[in-house]
């Protein structure tokens, strides 16, 4: 699909008020939107290669200077020239479910508290929520707080077009 000539630029459309954007024919808004697709594709994909050279040229001076400090994760600070190179390498820690399910139990059992260790996130699954027969799911809804996202739109042509 090629552009019309007069789709405003994103900067045109950055000084827009949205109400002379909504104004716009569809074919421009349209227009507009693969624009804005397409550009936040290339930005995507800008900063990957981006980030992937900087951890090229920080990862392996990062991991000696973690390495000096005694730790494996976490942050250092580098100098390069004039800037300081702040590397953050974040710990993610994931628990087996079962097998802590089972502690929780082996602490209980010794007469401990297992909340004072082990914290729990009780959840129902809109899936099995809306398999629920209707007496239980009255059970169920006041704990249940319901949130929407913000819209989003998108247009689409016709397939008859």
């Amino acid at each position: 699909m090629t552009y019309p000539d007069n789709t405003p630029s994103i900067d045109d459309m950055l000084n827009l008020p949205a109400g002379e954007l909504a104004q716009l024919p569809v074919e421009l808004l349209v227009a507009l939107q693969a624009e804005l697709d397409h550009a936040a594709k290339q930005l995507k994909a800008a900063s990957a290669k981006c980030n992937s050279a900087l951890e090229v040229r920080y990862a392996t001076r990062a991991a000696e200077a973690r390495r000096a400090c005694g730790k494996d994760t976490g942050t250092v600070r580098l100098v390069d020239g004039d800037y300081t190179v702040v590397a953050d390498l974040p710990k993610r820690v994931d628990w087996d479910q079962a097998k802590l399910a089972q502690i929780a139990v082996n602490i209980a059992d010794s007469g401990e508290d297992p909340a004072e260790f082990i914290d729990t996130k009780l959840s129902v699954s809109e899936r099995k929520y809306g398999a629920l027969p209707e007496a239980w799911r009255k059970g169920f809804e006041p704990a249940r707080t319901v949130k929407v996202g913000a819209l989003k739109v998108t247009l689409e042509p016709n397939e008859a077009v």
